[in-house]
């Protein structure tokens, strides 16, 4: 049954529209400052970061797509040798399917099988703290995330609606592995709020994951019988460039900046705003049917992110998270509605 849904999430995300109709990331409201004086050579312009001791040769993570179905395992192989080609990072769908029924393993194994020195992230859900060690070994992950889609839950026909007790199953987990645990959302955003709790709980590594990109609201509206609850939620969340940058204003971890980013310029808004890595999820899946493809979709990235910061004089991601901008209309709105002065990113 498990199995199955991935399929179905697979066949939709590739087939139908599945992202926001009427909620944009908040990024079009974020404006570099351009530098008329970069004083760097843009072929000298360095990409790489480092994750945990890990170096990326760009601070892109190819964010959970897939696995858990037979048909998942040709689309991971695919996306492992584009990450370890590309020197990127690769998180995995939930791996609840592979921990509880084993012949579905070799859809997750074939990731490390050919990404070997790839920085791997690990899926299970909050509840599934029995799982954590299993999935972190199936893998040979090096960080494990936990996802949380409450929204995902509510429309799903076979959601699990009884959210009592994730925080403290979040420690639990946070205690019993022995690599860095990551808390991500599927597509709504996390508060400040929210932010705290996790890292109180233990959590080394925040993915946003905000509206703006794919809506799980919607993926399940083209799965239910009744469209109303999905259609009514379909653009519910906080947008990606003000959930990056509440968190990063409110906790002093690691941030992964995800939700509807799909290029390099976009990635150095995020990055400028304070977040550490980006990622993309869809743009990769849409990708997968090559590795020209994928290697064309990260050449263009990097170069797109590379002229982002060329124009704004900065010669390393460091240098890029010190830019100055300005925030704009209803992100500006929103933001300083929630005590986060705006006027700190001018930098003046």
């Amino acid at each position: 049954m498990i199995s199955d849904r991935k399929l179905e999430h697979l066949l939709i995300c590739e087939n139908y529209d599945v992202e926001f109709k009427n909620k944009t990331t908040g990024f079009e409201d974020i404006e570099l400052i351009h530098n008329v004086l970069p004083e760097i050579d843009k072929n000298d312009i360095d990409l790489s970061t480092s994750v945990f001791g890990k170096k990326l040769d760009s601070p892109l993570f190819i964010t959970a797509i897939t696995g858990g179905h037979p048909a998942a395992k040709e689309i991971n192989k695919q996306l492992a040798i584009a990450a370890e080609n590309n020197g990127i990072a690769l998180g995995v769908g939930s791996q609840r399917a592979a921990c509880e029924h084993p012949e579905l393993e070799d859809t997750y194994t074939v990731v490390r099988e050919n990404a070997p020195d790839c920085l791997l992230v690990g899926n299970i859900g909050a509840p599934q703290l029995n799982l954590a060690e299993k999935a972190v070994e199936i893998l040979d992950a090096d960080i494990l995330a936990i996802h949380l889609n409450p929204l995902q839950e509510s429309i799903q026909p076979e959601g699990d609606l009884d959210a009592r007790g994730y925080t403290d199953l979040i420690a639990q987990i946070t205690d019993s592995v022995k690599i860095p645990v990551l808390a991500k959302e599927t597509g709504c955003g996390i508060s400040a709020e929210s932010a705290k709790i996790l890292v109180d709980a233990g959590v080394d590594f925040i993915d946003i994951e905000g509206a703006g990109g794919t809506s799980w609201a919607a993926v399940e509206t083209y799965r239910a019988e009744d469209r109303y609850l999905g259609e009514t939620f379909w653009d519910w969340g906080i947008p990606t460039a003000i959930s990056t940058a509440e968190v990063v204003n409110n906790v002093n971890v690691p941030v992964i900046s995800s939700g509807g980013i799909r290029t390099g310029l976009e990635a150095a808004k995020a990055i400028a705003l304070g977040a550490d890595a980006v990622g993309m999820a869809l743009p990769f899946l849409k990708n997968c049917s090559s590795q020209e493809a994928l290697n064309t979709f990260v050449k263009r990235f990097n170069d797109s992110l590379r002229i982002a910061m060329f124009l704004v004089g900065a010669n390393n991601i460091e240098e890029l998270k010190q830019s100055r901008l300005v925030i704009r209309g209803k992100t500006r709105e929103w933001l300083n509605e929630r005590g986060i002065n705006t006027q700190i990113y001018s930098r003046r």
